[in-house]
């Protein structure tokens, strides 16, 4: 029986060495900056002693089971009210508890320590895409889903099953430089988001109202993918989050490169310009693809039951004033949020688009005098 057991035991041992050589498949992502690393190394520290302690536990009784049994003729110790048992039992776990707890806290306390960033990057989460304000720099833009729709609904199965980061790609990924300390500070405008991304070893939530912050420092240049990890809506699953490390000189000339598109855009969209219908509905065009086609569609005739169509729609061929509103604040217990992040003129040229697009022919045109007059 004894020998047996000893070969029983022999072959779940190595399993588990087998198991544990095999880890790095299913294990957490390999670490690439020195947070991630201190997270890593905690991790298996604390999986070799629940390992230790399961190994140690779970043999002992399977040997006392098998070695103690009262067929066998032994009888059944009594340890009730032993001092030096109690002592043992507690003093033990006591030290194990030390042991981990001491470099737990460590990491958590390195996790913290956001002071003295080299650059500071504000993350505000949308539903559903991410905003980035960098605030030394004074760069800004919008970062959304860009897998493709067809891909999204089913109707390009092949191109889904051959793109490598199908959901996990958007169009303005966030760009840091290697070997610098980065500061992410995180806010919502809407509902409760978390900006995480596992290589950086950083998550943390974008709470409505709340200022929170985190930070990272890449060891090597590359793209590293990440998600938003709080179940924030129906398209939660389609707010990626994209890092592309580069070298400080890579980085320096994107930052000229963004701060030159933002000065043009700037021109572009300068509301006190003559926009003409055309115009309007040309721009308009864009912002509707790049924040309302996911839920009302490319046909304007939204998802039955789930989101109301806007080509016919009372509120889109109405009074202009009730159009703005809506865009503005949104609505009360849908899923249509406000969108008051855009400036006048995005909310002028897609409301000009809506009312002059499908079956809606009103020939009018929204100004961004009319938005600026209602923006509160």
């Amino acid at each position: 029986m004894t020998s047996k057991l000893a070969r029983s035991f022999a072959a779940v041992m190595a399993l588990l060495a087998t198991g544990i050589a095999g880890a790095n498949q299913y294990n957490l992502q390999p670490p690439q900056s020195i947070i991630a690393r201190e997270i890593y190394d905690l991790h298996s520290l604390i999986m070799w002693i629940i390992l230790a302690i399961f190994v140690v536990v779970f043999g002992a009784m399977t040997y006392s089971i098998i070695a103690h049994r009262k067929s066998a003729g032994h009888k059944a110790e009594q340890f009730h009210e032993n001092t030096t048992v109690e002592i043992v039992w507690t003093v033990i776990p006591f030290i194990i508890l030390i042991g981990m707890a001491y470099p737990a806290t460590k990491t958590v306390v390195s996790m913290k320590d956001t002071s003295n960033p080299d650059i500071t990057i504000k993350a505000t989460g949308y539903q559903w895409k991410w905003g980035y304000d960098y605030l030394q720099e004074g760069v800004s833009f919008y970062s959304s889903l860009a897998t493709p729709r067809d891909q999204i609904d089913g109707g390009n199965a092949e191109g889904r099953k051959n793109n490598p980061n199908y959901l996990l790609e958007v169009d303005n990924p966030v760009v840091v430089p290697v070997g610098k300390k980065v500061r992410i500070i995180t806010t919502a405008n809407d509902v409760i988001h978390s900006w995480w991304v596992p290589a950086l070893g950083i998550k943390q939530d974008a709470i409505p109202g709340f200022v929170r912050d985190t930070w990272f420092k890449v060891d090597k240049a590359g793209t590293y993918r990440g998600q938003c990890a709080e179940l924030c809506g129906k398209d939660h699953g389609f707010m990626p989050i994209v890092v592309e490390a580069v070298e400080p000189e890579k980085y320096a000339a994107w930052v000229k490169d963004q701060q030159a598109k933002m000065a043009k855009a700037a021109v572009a969209d300068d509301p006190a310009k003559s926009w003409s219908l055309a115009d309007l509905k040309a721009r308009g065009e864009k912002v509707y693809a790049a924040n309302c086609v996911a839920c009302h569609q490319a046909t304007g005739m939204g998802v039955p039951g789930a989101f109301p169509a806007l080509s016919g729609s009372k509120i889109v061929i109405g009074p202009k004033t009730d159009q703005i509103a809506m865009v503005l604040n949104g609505k009360a217990g849908t899923a249509m949020q406000s969108f008051k992040h855009l400036n006048d003129v995005e909310i002028a040229a897609v409301s000009t688009y809506l009312r002059n697009n499908w079956n809606n022919n009103s020939g009018e045109a929204v100004t961004p005098a009319d938005v600026k007059a209602l923006r509160k």
